[in-house]
Parts: structure tokens; C-alpha cells; sequence
């Protein structure tokens, strides 16, 4: 059982007030408040030593990411950043340790404008989970069910550049040097599409944020959009260090690695105008790669035929 289907089979249920919007299976909960001119939308990650980053790793750049998960979630939503809470597990209360993982935590809650409000500190194994909160007018959210046949998928940014970063990392991979600076940054500190979210609602019919990969989490936007999808790889968006790394890589790293925290969304044939008209305004750009269609499932073309990843994408209990 993966972890898609333990969610559902033990832990969604129907909402019990009507003020719960929208609970579980998308990138963030809607919360209807009574009176106020906003919904909040609430998300919630954990990132745990050895598993969603190394031992030993930089304490500011696991104070960056673990807050800019989060962050993801919600610019996937097309929500505005307002605060978040943080609970920490730690083996031991190391100063400076626990200054650079402030230093990086704030750095990104600055740049997003977000208040650290409460949250709880243990002794244990190291772990960080995080819950953010954010506004967004009613029924304006993105969600993942409104894609329909004819919309045209798109992705914000690059893809693939954090796999490198890893595989770079951990030896797997020989890239040249001048890129290592670049796409080790995009796997230790990405910064979320916060405004490019904003700027969608009204435009996409569905979105999400690439966490566990593009085939992963497009297959989230199908699913609960009851849909298919047709994306020609030859129109991926990948960076000059991805071409260099092409040959040895392939298409797989940009399909199904993970960690871009880039956005994945659909639009309507009579909203394309829109999307190009604010496009200019984002210098990562919003990259076409394939459609919507009728009936189910993803099929992948790379100008050859179809391609066929090695496996669907990351998940905790795969199998």
C-alpha cells in the first residue's frame, strides 16, 4: 500500500462542519471562517533526518526547506502566505546547530511574509514538521479537481534540477562543476511559486505543486479530475545543466525525482490569452508540455513513441 492509499483507506472521512471547505487530497485544507472576506487554507508537513534530508545536513538549509514545503502547498492553492507553526524534535539542543537552522527557517519566512506563531519543541530523533496557514478568497482556491478535456497542462520553472543535486551529491552522477553551485541550491533551498499562484487563480482550472514528481503529482490533478493527459516530452522546460546530464540521466530525473516545488497546472483553451499576458511578469515562465483528454491515465511521448519511466514517482511506502 502506498501512501495515497493508506490516506484514504484510513484516515479520510466526511467533514463533520460545514465550515471544513475542503479536507483531505489536496495541497491544503480550506477553512471557511464565519464573517471574514477570506478562507484559510492550512497545510502540514514533516521532514525527518535521513529520509527527506541527510544526516549531518546544514542546519539552515533544513530550516529553509521545511518551511518552504509548506510554503509550496500553499502557493499551490493560489493562497497568500499569513504564518505557520513549528514543531521540532531534537537529539540534543546544539546552539549552533539551532542558530543556522533559525537563520535559514527565517530567511524564507521573510521573503514570504509569514509569522512564526506557536508550535512545540521535544527531545527525540531529529524532525521538523511544519504547519502554515494562508488566505484565499472563497472559491477562488486551485484546486486538483477542475481540469477537463481540451485544457492544456503547463509547469512553472525548470524541472529536474534537484535530482541532479542529489545524484551530484551522493556520487551517482559526474556533472560538471560549474553547475553544482546551481542545482544543489535547487535541491537545498527552492523557493516557492508563491506569486505565480496568486496570479493563476482565475486562469488555471486545477493545479498542484511538484513534490513527488511530475508524473506523481499530475496523476493527482487526473484522478480527482476524473481525466487523462498526453504530454510530449520534447517540451519539458529543462536547464542547460540537465542537458549536460542528458545523455547519462534521460527523461526520468524531470519525470519522477521529485522535490521541484514548481507548479503543475492546467488552463483552459479560453484562458491561454490570460496565462500569456502574465506570463512576462514571472521570470521562471509557465512552459506548455502537453493536454487534458478524455478517460483516464497519463501517456508520455518522446517523439519516438511511448515512454515508459522506470517507476511513477516517490512515495513513503511504495508497494
Amino acid at each position: 500500500m502506498d501512501e495515497f492509499g493508506l490516506i484514504e483507506r484510513y484516515f479520510t472521512r466526511p467533514a463533520r462542519h460545514p465550515e471544513a471547505v475542503l479536507g483531505v487530497g489536496d495541497d491544503a485544507a480550506l477553512i471557511a471562517l464565519p464573517g471574514a472576506r477570506a478562507q484559510l487554507a492550512v497545510t502540514t508537513d514533516t521532514l525527518i533526518e535521513g529520509v527527506h534530508f541527510p544526516q549531518g545536513a546544514p542546519g539552515y538549509d533544513v530550516g529553509y526547506k521545511a518551511l518552504a514545503v509548506n510554503v509550496s502547498d500553499l502557493a499551490a492553492m493560489g493562497a497568500r502566505p499569513l504564518a505557520f507553526l513549528l514543531n521540532l524534535s531534537l537529539p540534543e539542543a546544539d546552539p549552533a546547530w539551532l542558530a543556522r537552522f533559525r537563520d535559514g527557517l527565517f530567511a524564507l519566512a521573510d521573503a514570504a511574509a509569514l509569522d512564526l506563531i506557536g508550535g512545540d519543541t521535544v527531545r527525540g530523533p531529529l524532525s521538523i514538521t511544519i504547519t502554515a496557514l494562508g488566505t484565499v478568497a472563497p472559491g477562488a482556491a486551485l484546486r486538483r479537481n477542475g481540469a477537463r478535456p481540451g485544457d492544456r497542462v503547463y509547469v512553472s520553472g525548470l524541472l529536474g534540477e534537484a535530482a541532479l543535486g542529489f545524484f551530484t551529491r551522493s556520487g551517482r552522477l559526474a556533472l560538471p562543476s560549474v553547475f553544482h553551485e546551481q542545482v544543489l541550491a535547487r535541491l537545498d533551498r527552492p523557493f516557492p511559486r508563491i506569486e505565480e499562484g496568486q496570479a493563476l487563480v482565475g486562469i488555471a482550472s486545477a493545479a498542484i505543486d511538484i513534490s513527488d514528481g511530475l508524473v506523481a503529482d499530475l496523476g493527482h490533478i487526473l484522478k480527482a479530475s476524473g481525466v487523462g493527459a498526453e504530454l510530449d516530452l520534447r517540451r519539458l522546460p529543462l536547464s542547460e545543466a540537465y542537458d549536460a546530464a542528458f545523455p547519462t540521466v534521460g527523461y526520468d530525473p524531470a519525470l519522477v525525482f521529485g522535490d521541484d516545488y514548481e507548479l503543475c497546472f492546467t488552463v483552459p483553451p479560453e484562458r491561454v490569452k490570460a496565462l500569456a499576458g502574465i506570463t512576462p511578469r514571472f521570470a521562471c515562465g509557465f512552459h506548455d508540455i502537453g493536454g487534458i483528454v478524455a478517460g483516464s491515465g497519463l501517456v508520455l511521448r518522446d517523439g519516438q513513441g511511448v515512454y515508459t519511466p522506470a517507476r511513477a514517482g516517490y512515495n513513503h511506502f511504495d508497494g
